[in-house]
């Protein structure tokens, strides 16, 4: 009898399955999942398989000394980043303009006067309109004293900024009613007697003088070429409930436009054998570049990728963010894996458009606008799979037998037979954290098998991005859960519009607050984000990578390239678990009468362990090269 263990190591988690082995009957006793520590295929992943290996053990009431065998995964890392399509840096003197979203703007309507600090309000001329600016160290009861001290007659204040949250406060309080913004933290940077235009939104609506380059025109007088350079500020502000723009006399508005640049694809083309019908020959290798502009977008790059045939690298040009990013890539894999950079290559990428908040520069309050970006997922795969280093370590440390067993792909394919009512041909969807690998198996037990960059880090990565998140914890929670408004003390609304009754009360602070529905707790979203704004981008960041790839790499396994030719198809791996991507590609897949559900590995584990499963069961054909003694 022998104690096998099946590790497979993913992006996110690392997945153990642990069976007594006798002759050819495998009887499974444990199995557990650990955070990975490190990257995907790296030495560092050892602490990691160590502590999953332990908990199935501990589990299962065995040690690390009976453990016979540990069979590992081929595991090829998957890094994601994004290269900006248009960046666009607004750059600001002596902070031109505020535009964000305070949770209690005051009065309604826009005004224009020449900026004035509180404490210089005694040098004010009565024939000027002003915007007065006043800090924390003014209460509101001041600021009103003051204001309310003005003659009916004078009109010379024409509105509000506050350092504080008082907007509401003072506004009550004045007999003539301006609108007020406030929260504007570095109130300090606003230059004193420059030309500024102020507006506040109708509650339940936004700001549309401001949010206009052609209405910041009209209130400040501009000429058309400072119209045109003020259009990223209008476009910064589109959605405000209350903004300011100032007009800098001595100062200057630039544009500087950073190229995102071409991706440059290599790929390699065999030249096919001489009088022959079936396969090709590496006789002679054709390489050939392709280059794709990033300004293109993402459906041009998946084209060009699709087309590509037989990638053997990509990089980007130099630069540019593109280069910058594939170089950074690079980098860090050679470092990682300890091998020349000239030996990293990138196998494929998986692009999607999306939004991403660039940071205008000289602003006051963090205001950002939001520009076309491409995010891009990336396999990068070295001269050699580093895991024989990874199988030697674990042998050094635990003092049994390590071997590289198999090709995720494949592994999750065995294990994929364990749901109970599969059949051949059957085809699985292993969708990981960094990759969505596919296997399929006809009636002849030929296996054909493909892996796809991109996957739920990269979905975590677009709704961090595209929500502007400074959490990516949030955002991963956000892709898991699902959203609920709290609409009162006892009940809250779910994001499916039907509506949840608790038996106690919420906490208060959770009243008219987005929140993420845990199986055992509720969260809470910091950010003041729309519900409805939360489940667009969640679901379509899903639909861009899953949707995308799924049927990217299903296309590659089908008979023929024809779809409809696979019958059923398995979904495996950690996002298998999501509470929406299975139905949505059950939905897409229906179209070409294809059977998809979640598979339940070993009828016990759900979706999750196909891989760590299928490492078990492989060896049962080997079992004499794999036996291997204590070491």
């Amino acid at each position: 009898m022998s104690l096998i263990a099946g590790v497979d190591i993913g992006n996110s988690t690392t997945e153990v399955a642990l069976a007594d082995q006798t002759g050819k009957n495998i009887a499974f006793l444990s199995s557990s999942s650990h955070a990975t520590t490190g990257t995907k295929g790296t030495v560092d992943n050892v602490p990691g398989i160590r502590a999953a290996l332990e908990e199935a053990l501990r589990k299962a009431g065995r040690s690390l000394e009976e453990l016979d065998m540990i069979r590992l995964n081929e595991a090829a890392p998957v890094i994601g980043d994004t290269a900006m399509e248009t960046i666009t840096e607004t750059i600001i003197t002596d902070s031109a303009m505020i535009g964000h979203n305070p949770s209690t703007p005051a009065g309604v309507g826009y005004a224009v006067g020449y900026t004035l600090h509180l404490e210089n309000f005694s040098k004010r001329k009565p024939e000027q309109k002003y915007i007065l600016v006043a800090g924390k160290e003014y209460s509101y009861e001041k600021v009103a004293e003051i204001l309310n001290a003005l003659s009916g007659q004078d009109k010379s204040v024409t509105g509000l900024i506050l350092q504080a949250d008082e907007a509401v406060l003072v506004w009550n309080r004045l007999q003539q009613k301006i609108p007020i913004i406030d929260e504007v933290k570095r109130i300090d940077k606003i230059p004193e007697g420059k030309m500024a235009a102020i507006e506040v939104a109708m509650p339940g609506q936004v700001i549309r003088q401001l949010s206009n380059p052609y209405g910041i025109a009209t209130l400040l007088g501009l000429d058309s070429e400072e119209t045109r350079l003020v259009t990223p500020i209008a476009k910064s502000l589109i959605g405000k409930k209350s903004a300011v723009v100032i007009r800098t006399g001595s100062g200057y508005i630039g544009e500087n436009i950073l190229p995102a640049g071409d991706l440059y694809i290599d790929t390699e083309e065999l030249t096919k054998a001489d009088g022959s019908l079936s396969g090709y020959e590496i006789r002679e290798t054709e390489k050939r570049r392709i280059a794709v502009s990033v300004d293109a977008g993402a459906v041009q790059i998946m084209e060009t990728v699709r087309n590509a045939g037989n990638i053997a690298d990509v990089s980007g040009q130099d630069g540019t963010n593109a280069g910058t990013m594939f170089h950074r890539m690079k980098t860090n894999m050679s470092r990682l894996t300890q091998e020349e950079i000239s030996s990293v290559h990138i196998t494929d990428l998986l692009a999607v458009d999306t939004l991403a908040p660039v940071l205008i520069s000289g602003a006051l309050a963090g205001e950002t606008c939001m520009e076309k970006a491409v995010g891009i997922a990336a396999m990068v795969r070295t001269k050699q799979l580093p895991m024989q280093r990874i199988a030697d370590k674990l042998a050094e440390e635990l003092h049994t037998s390590v071997k590289v067993a198999g090709i995720e792909a494949a592994m999750a394919l065995i294990g994929a037979f364990t749901t109970p009512g599969t059949r051949l041909p059957l085809a699985i969807v292993d969708m990981g954290g960094g990759s969505t690998d596919a296997a399929m198996i006809d009636e002849r037990q030929e296996v054909r098998y493909v892996h796809k960059a991109g996957a739920g880090e990269m979905v975590t990565m677009l709704i961090r991005t595209e929500l502007g998140l400074h959490d990516r914890s949030e955002a991963e929670m956000i892709k898991r859960y699902p959203l609920a408004k709290v609409e009162s003390l006892f009940h809250m609304r779910l994001e499916d519009g039907s509506m949840r009754f608790l038996p106690e009360a919420i906490d208060p602070r959770y009243y008219g607050c987005v929140v993420m529905l845990l199986p055992d707790q509720i969260v809470r979203l910091e950010e003041d984000i729309p519900m409805e704004r939360i489940m667009d981008v969640r679901r379509e960041a899903k639909k861009k990578v899953f949707i995308e790839n799924v049927l990217r790499a299903l296309q590659n396994i089908a008979p023929e390239g024809d779809m409809k030719k696979i019958p059923n198809v398995v979904l495996v791996g950690g996002s298998a678990e999501d509470f929406e991507i299975p139905e949505m590609l059950t939905e897409v897949l229906s179209k070409y009468r294809i059977v998809c559900g979640r598979g339940n590995i070993r009828a016990t584990e759900g979706p999750r362990n196909a891989v760590a499963t299928g490492l078990v069961l492989s060896g049962l054909e080997n079992q004499k090269d794999d036996a291997g003694e204590k070491t």
